[in-house]
């Protein structure tokens, strides 16, 4: 459908792409996209909040040990020089504690997290509000991306993304959606977002 391809062409760039992140299911590139789904859990702009996922991945700050291996300051610095202020001290402080918190419950390995899931999306949900700051809605975000490597949660478009494919004239059932784009529904669910936040 050329109205998808468009769609896909012009905003189908999921946030974990443009913070560098090459998603797979693997403790590290998973651990990134929970530090950027944090990022993006305060009413800061998603352009902010990837530069700064950027910024703490520039740092070094790849996994929860070496998060955990940094200080509060230096990661308040990292924030600030992304231009990530108005939450900096609060989300260094959350950063670090998110990062004992998955040492603690799944030993510094997200997959864990999936196998407590158990398959089902709403429990997986459930498990990420869990996080320091992470509400359901940065819940959302972390799922819609990670449908990527994880199937089971396919298709996964929530509210925000079924808005936009009511406003881009496309079916706003998600296995409608998913039929359209085949193992593609991480960057059709990117890209419906988007168009939900255009006037």
């Amino acid at each position: 459908m050329r109205r998808v391809d468009e769609l896909l062409a012009e905003h189908g760039t999921t946030f974990a792409e443009e913070a560098g992140i090459k998603l797979a299911d693997k403790p590290q590139p998973l651990y990134r996209l929970l530090v950027l789904t944090t990022l993006l859990s305060t009413r800061i702009s998603a352009d902010i909040a990837v530069a700064a996922a950027r910024e703490l991945s520039r740092s070094g700050w790849r996994s929860p040990a070496a998060m955990r291996d940094s200080t509060w300051q230096q990661r308040v610095d990292a924030l600030g020089r992304a231009h990530y202020v108005q939450y900096d001290e609060s989300t260094a402080q959350h950063l670090g504690e998110g990062a004992e918190f998955i040492r603690d419950q799944y030993r510094d390995d997200l997959r864990r997290m999936a196998d407590a899931a158990d398959g089902d999306p709403q429990r997986l949900e459930k498990l990420i509000t869990e996080f320091p700051r992470i509400g359901p809605t940065g819940a959302q975000i972390f799922c819609r991306e990670a449908q990527a490597v994880w199937p089971w949660l396919r298709p996964y478009f929530d509210r925000k993304a079924l808005d936009g494919a009511k406003k881009a004239g496309l079916p706003t059932d998600p296995k409608r959606l998913a039929k359209l784009v085949p193992g593609d529904e991480a960057r059709l669910a990117a890209a419906l977002v988007r168009r939900s936040l255009q006037r």
